[in-house]
This record gives C-alpha cells, sequence and structure tokens, in this order.
C-alpha cells in the first residue's frame, strides 16, 4: 500500500540520543561560557596560561618539555585554535538569544507604549467632556448672584406694592441682601 501525503511518517530511531533535550539549558550554559570568555579575568587566565606554557616549554627541564619551541609551539598554537573554534559559536548562540530577548522586550516596550497613548487620548477626551460640562453648570458664584438679583427684584416688587410712604410693619426685620440667613431659621 502507498504511503499517503497527508498523515506524518513515523518517527525514525536515531542512532544517538539528544545529547542535551533542553535546549535553554545549554543556550543558558552557552552564554555564562560566553559571558566570562569576554571578561578581564578570562583574558588574564589565559595570559597567564599561555605565559606558563612558553616558560616551561622554552626554559624547563629538557626531558619534560612537552611542546618544543623549535616547532613553534605547535600544541599550544592548536589548543588555542581549539579554544577559539568553539567560543565563536558560543559567543553567536549568546547573541542569537540576546537578539531574541530583545526582540521580545522591544514588542513589551511598543504594546506598553500603544497602551499609554490609548489611555492618554482617553484621558484628554474625558478631560475635553468634563469642561464642557463644567461649562453648562452653574458655580456657586453665579447661584449666588442669581439669588441676590432674584431678592432685590422681591424687595422692588414689594416696595412698590406697598406704594409710596408706607413702611414695613413694626417688628418686622429688614430683608438681608448679603446671602446671609436671619438667625432663628
Amino acid at each position: 500500500m502507498a504511503e499517503r501525503l497527508d498523515t506524518p511518517r513515523l518517527s525514525r530511531r536515531k542512532i544517538l540520543p539528544p545529547f542535551f533535550s533542553d535546549r535553554d539549558a545549554f543556550g543558558k550554559i552557552s552564554e555564562s561560557i560566553a559571558r566570562f570568555m569576554g571578561t578581564p579575568r578570562f583574558i588574564l587566565w589565559l595570559t597567564m596560561f599561555c605565559i606558563a606554557w612558553i616558560t616551561w616549554n622554552a626554559w624547563g627541564p629538557e626531558d619534560l618539555r612537552f611542546d618544543r619551541a623549535a616547532n613553534g609551539f605547535t600544541a599550544l598554537t592548536l589548543m588555542l585554535s581549539l579554544q577559539a573554534s568553539y567560543a565563536a559559536p558560543l559567543i553567536l548562540l549568546a547573541q542569537n538569544r540576546q537578539t531574541d530577548r530583545d526582540r521580545v522586550t522591544a514588542e513589551q516596550d511598543r504594546q506598553r507604549a500603544e497602551r499609554n497613548l490609548a489611555d492618554t487620548e482617553f484621558l484628554a477626551r474625558e478631560m475635553a467632556s468634563l469642561r464642557i460640562a463644567l461649562s453648562e453648570v452653574a458655580t456657586r458664584d453665579f447661584v449666588r448672584s442669581e439669588l441676590r438679583n432674584l431678592l432685590e427684584d422681591l424687595l422692588e416688587e414689594r416696595e412698590s406694592a406697598r406704594g409710596p410712604g408706607r413702611d414695613a410693619p413694626e417688628g418686622a426685620a429688614p430683608p438681608r441682601t448679603d446671602g446671609e440667613q436671619p438667625a432663628g431659621r
């Protein structure tokens, strides 16, 4: 029977099991190594190692030298090349992970900026609507002036209704025009 194209194939057994199943753990390890390689401490240790290597192989006991100066310190050159060949991919992996983190941070910053802009626009619209609403609301001073005007109009009507020469009845308090309540009320 022919295989169908719409069904996935069964996975093949691999000869070797995966060495690192957690890619994030390997990435963290590589970042820590790359971070250490970028420090002055690493350069100092590497320099001390190379000086010790060259010193031992140039001036150490003849029968204990393992990398001859006459050969140009071939083993040291190979070790430094090996270190560099591992350092470059580790540094690139760390840079890729940092790029991914920067991308996520930039996206979060963009979303936060959009929310802040929307909030600012909302608050500006609310303030504008409050200004419009407050322009239609009577203030305390406006109400007081209207009450004074009304009181003055009532007093004028009262004076005109009494007629000229008629005084207020005895014991009646004169009307107040300063907006205060008479005592006892």
